[in-house]
């Protein structure tokens, strides 16, 4: 080997307590100065890197490292780094850092080298892969519901709209979710979530539950579709739909709200984000009834719906107040970021239909869930294999800290 003042030391084998300790205690005998440090262990078996600077006795240094490692039944690798590669490895900290996020029922060797090869082909280099979701059991019926794996990632994509794209169609085809967002401290200090309702935080539109109640299920069923797809003006469709529910009357809201399908891990998420000090709203284009219902169920700080117009205990066909369309609702996130002192990079907004494309375009993240295709496509994010807690991973939480910290206390 090559006389150098930095060395890369690698290390393989079975993990074993003390074995860090024992080589870092080498390197302090000889004043060493280490550079950089990380460690993998994936079933017990260890991956140590450690970058150092030599200050004094580089060849009994060497020799004392590899009788240790001997002696503790690894294998150890010595590369020497000449001062111009370091120094330009040292000019890349800090810039182009992107996070991808790999979230599905079951994620696959096919899923995973498709993403590998995108990055590849983009001219991004994979720093760090990290599993989110606790380990796999071998017995099937054992098996968590999901799994998400995160892939910390460097360089200048060619270009991040053709990668945007790429990731999407992926995900359609192989049946899985895929993040993919700049790096940056914002990323991990969010603070604020917003949530469209219907089709999100519960599995129906309201409105169309109402419509059957009142049998006019399929006319507003059918102007609802046109809506969220954004074929026509939400406002316009919102009160000719609110126009078809005149005379209903206002114990069948009771009724379906007593029923409402929640949407599954809802119940995880918001343990979770009020765990950790979320600001938490509901911003929907439904009605304040429901949001208001959800809202004591889960302990929503903040809630803003339509307000329907109730006469001797009959809906009229009419609402009060001005409309929570789409633009109101990226309105409204900002506003509550503002009350709260909350940048906007620091905001997430959850939402499926045309009329949340707004307020996840503001967000410094923006979720499209279980979304229409024209929603998938322009959100920066979509999430539709599994339930809206997985929401959490987007956030980067670990299954192995969120478990034992937050659920069970």
């Amino acid at each position: 080997m090559q006389n150098s003042d930095i060395i890369l030391l690698t290390i393989n084998g079975d993990d074993k307590p003390g074995l860090t300790a024992a080589l870092t205690e080498i390197l302090a005998r000889y004043d060493a100065f280490i550079l950089d440090i990380g460690q993998a262990d994936i079933h017990n078996n260890l991956s140590l890197g450690i970058l150092f600077k030599v200050v004094r006795g580089e060849g009994d240094l060497l020799k004392d490292l590899l009788f240790k490692a001997y002696e503790l039944g690894v294998n150890i690798r010595f590369t020497p780094i000449s001062a111009e590669r370091y120094t330009n490895w040292v000019s890349l900290q800090g810039k182009n850092r992107y996070i991808i996020t790999l979230l599905g029922r079951v994620l696959t060797a096919k899923q995973i080298a498709s993403v590998s090869r995108i990055v590849a082909d983009q001219n991004l280099s994979i720093d760090n892969i990290v599993r989110l979701t606790g380990r796999v059991p071998l017995e099937e019926k054992e098996r968590a519901p999901k799994s998400c794996v995160e892939l910390s990632v460097r360089g200048t994509p060619k270009d991040k709209r053709d990668i945007q794209q790429a990731f999407l169609e992926l995900s359609s085809e192989l049946n899985f979710d895929i993040s993919f967002q700049e790096e940056s401290m914002y990323r991990r200090m969010r603070r604020l979530i917003c949530f469209d309702m219907d089709s999100t935080l519960i599995q129906t539109e309201v409105i169309d539950e109402l419509a059957q109640k009142a049998g006019v299920g399929e006319e507003v069923k059918a102007i609802t579709e046109s809506a969220m797809r954004g074929d026509i003006d939400f406002e316009e469709s919102f009160r000719q739909r609110v126009k078809l529910l005149a005379g209903l009357d206002v114990s069948v809201m009771q009724e379906i709200a007593r029923n409402l399908p929640i949407t599954e891990g809802l119940d995880r998420l918001m343990k979770v984000l009020r765990k950790v000090g979320f600001k938490t709203a509901i911003l929907s284009g439904g009605f304040s009834y429901f949001g208001n219902h959800l809202k004591d169920k889960y302990s929503f700080d903040y809630m803003y719906a339509n307000e329907l117009e109730i006469c001797n205990g009959k809906l009229t066909g009419k609402s009060v107040g001005d409309i929570v369309d789409g633009k109101r609702k990226a309105e409204l996130l900002r506003l509550i970021a503002q009350v709260e002192k909350i940048d906007i990079r620091q905001t997430v907004a959850v939402g499926d239909g045309a009329n949340d494309l707004p307020m996840l375009g503001i967000a410094g993240l923006g979720i499209a869930f279980h979304a229409k295709p024209k929603v998938k496509q322009t959100a920066g994010q979509s999430l539709s294999s599994i339930g809206i807690d997985g929401i959490l991973y987007f956030l980067g939480y670990k299954d192995s800290l969120l478990d034992s910290e937050v659920l069970d206390n």
